[in-house]
Parts: C-alpha cells; sequence; structure tokens
C-alpha cells in the first residue's frame, strides 16, 4: 500500500503569516515624533465629525498601519488594550444616553423608564425617562468619536518608541518628557508581565483564570513592577538625572517670560479661533503664541546638562509621514461644514 503522507502534505494550504514591519537599522527606522504627527492629525480629524463612516474609516487606517508598521516590543502591543478601552467607552456613553437621557430629543420611543424626581437645583438632569431611538444613535456615534480619538493615541503609543522620542524633546521638557515615558511603557511593560506569568501557571497545569488566578498572578506582577522602578532610579542616578547647568539670573526670568507669554497667547488665540467673534486676531495671537513658547523652550534647554548620542533625524519619510496625518486633518478641517451630519 503506498503511502499517501507526502500528497496529504502537499495537499494542505501553506499558512498566510500576518504582516510584520521589516527589520528596522538606525537608517531606516522612522522618526518617533513622525508617528505621533500622524496620529494626532488622525484624531484632529475625528474630533471634527460624528459620520460613521468617516469615523470607522480612521479606525481602519490606523488598525492597518499598526499592523504593518509595528515591532515585537512591548509597547506596540498596547494596542489591543487601546481597541478594548475604546469599546469600554462606547458602552459605556451608552449606558448613560439609555438610564441619564439624551441632549437630542426624538419622537422614536424604544421605552419608558421610571423617572427619578430630582431637586430644583439639579434642573437639566434627570434619571429615567423616555428613551429615544435618536438619542441612543446620537450617543453612538458621540461615543464612536471618543473610542476613534483613543484609538489614534493607541497607534502612536503602538508605533512611537517612546526611548527615542524622549531623546528627540527639547532640554527645556527632557524632566518632564522622562515622566510622560515612564507613564507611557509602565501599562505595556505591565501587560507582557501579565501575559508571561500567565502563560508559566498552564505550563504548570495551574488556574490562570478567575479571582485565584488573578490574586496569584498580581503578586509577581506587583514585585517585577518595584524591581523595575528600583532599577529605573538607579540608571537615571547612575546617568546624572536632574543635574543642571548654571545660567545667569536674566536668562531664567527672560526664559520664565516668555514661556507664560506664549501659553497665554496660545490660550488666546486658540479662543479666538473657537469664539464665533475672534477669528481675526485668533491666529495671529496663536502664531506669536508659538514663537514666544518656542524661544522660551530654546533658552529654558540650556540649563540641561546632557548630551546626545547619535540624534534621530527627521527625513523624508518622516515629512511624507506626518504630512500625510496633517492633510487629513487639514481636510476635515476645511469640509467639516460641507459634510452631512448623519442625524440630520
Amino acid at each position: 500500500m503506498r503511502s499517501t503522507a507526502p500528497r496529504r502534505a502537499a495537499a494542505r494550504p501553506a499558512r498566510r503569516s500576518l504582516p510584520r514591519a521589516p527589520l528596522s537599522t538606525r537608517s531606516t527606522a522612522l522618526h518617533p515624533g513622525a508617528w505621533w504627527v500622524w496620529a494626532l492629525g488622525l484624531a484632529t480629524a475625528a474630533s471634527r465629525t460624528t459620520n460613521p463612516l468617516l469615523l470607522a474609516l480612521l479606525i481602519v487606517v490606523a488598525g492597518y498601519v499598526v499592523a504593518v508598521r509595528r515591532t515585537d516590543a512591548p509597547w506596540a502591543r498596547s494596542y489591543t488594550a487601546f481597541l478594548k478601552l475604546g469599546l469600554l467607552v462606547l458602552a459605556i456613553r451608552l449606558v448613560f444616553a439609555f438610564f441619564l437621557g439624551s441632549p437630542v430629543p426624538g419622537s422614536h420611543v424604544l421605552a419608558e423608564l421610571p423617572e427619578v424626581p430630582l431637586p430644583e437645583w439639579a434642573r437639566g438632569v434627570r434619571i429615567g425617562g423616555r428613551v429615544t431611538a435618536e438619542g441612543m444613535v446620537f450617543a453612538l456615534y458621540d461615543g464612536l468619536k471618543l473610542a476613534t480619538l483613543l484609538v489614534c493615541v493607541g497607534a502612536a503609543n503602538a508605533l512611537a518608541n517612546p526611548a527615542r522620542l524622549l531623546k528627540s524633546l527639547p532640554g527645556a521638557l527632557y524632566e518632564a518628557g522622562v515622566a510622560v515615558v515612564v507613564a507611557m511603557t509602565f501599562a505595556p511593560n505591565l501587560v507582557a508581565d501579565i501575559r508571561r506569568l500567565r502563560a508559566a501557571r498552564r505550563l504548570r497545569g495551574r488556574a490562570d483564570r478567575g479571582l485565584r488566578g488573578f490574586l496569584q498572578v498580581g503578586l509577581p506582577v506587583l514585585e517585577g513592577a518595584l524591581e523595575r522602578s528600583v532599577a529605573l532610579a538607579a540608571a537615571m542616578d547612575a546617568r546624572g538625572y536632574g543635574r543642571t547647568a548654571q545660567v545667569p539670573a536674566a536668562v531664567r526670568h527672560t526664559t520664565t517670560a516668555l514661556t507664560l507669554g506664549g501659553l497665554l497667547g496660545v490660550c488666546a488665540g486658540t479662543y479666538g479661533l473657537l469664539a464665533a467673534e475672534g477669528a481675526g486676531f485668533g491666529l495671529p495671537v496663536l502664531l506669536a503664541g508659538l514663537a514666544l513658547a518656542l524661544a522660551g523652550l530654546w533658552l529654558g534647554g540650556k540649563r540641561a546638562a546632557r548630551t546626545r548620542y547619535r540624534p534621530d533625524r527627521w527625513g523624508t519619510r518622516a515629512w511624507l509621514v506626518s504630512a500625510s496625518g496633517a492633510a487629513v486633518a487639514a481636510l476635515m478641517i476645511v469640509a467639516a461644514d460641507a459634510l452631512p451630519e448623519p442625524l440630520n
């Protein structure tokens, strides 16, 4: 009898591997700031509309780019957590709209809940009452917009290397950047520790689910987080973190004045752009505030006594990636009034 094993093996279809980012070197790696500019452009576009088709398109684009370009680093695995967080925000928004009402009136009643009487000082707030289809649809679109914003931020967090992003920050923002980077890398490392410990418990034949499994996994995870924080503190101390250079008092006062004046100008310009009567002076004040703030950051960087080893360069590909996100944001801002709203 002839064996059919080779014939069966030849008949099996080849498994398709998931797309992965190519191996990147220092010369081919994309600047991490470009990923953040691209993601913020998508988030800006998502904040200008509640159209579910456009929001779904932004989510698909962000997910495809993450699936193709992310690496195997711990922070690259946090995108799934942001997706789950977006779904949770969407569900909470729908629950609140169901029990607390919606500002959008409607004629199609879905349910009649018993309304709780509230005092006079709580006018405008209600608990219970009529639940309309228009109100639930409005809550769905509003929650989808918030979820899209979280997805865009998660895409930037999964694609940008936080350590390389910290190297690119100005000297005046270095200390604040360290705190932000440590906070950004805490959650991905925590998720990686939980997966590793759960896999180890499954290999030993122990339960990894339920309250008992959670409690038995939580202690090693907490211990690993404490050990990592102690090692980080020792590494920062060995590298002279917090050491500042001596600068004249006039430079310090000028830096403070420029930074505060620039921030006030940015706030006033933003308010002018958002208000209907301040569109004429909003943009010039915003640009002037940005210029003053950048000058203050440049002077404040003289206090940071640190050097950069082989800094990342903003190349052509970084310009193209950041320009694509900025173009989407600009197009949505310009065409936001022309787009039809889904509830109209």
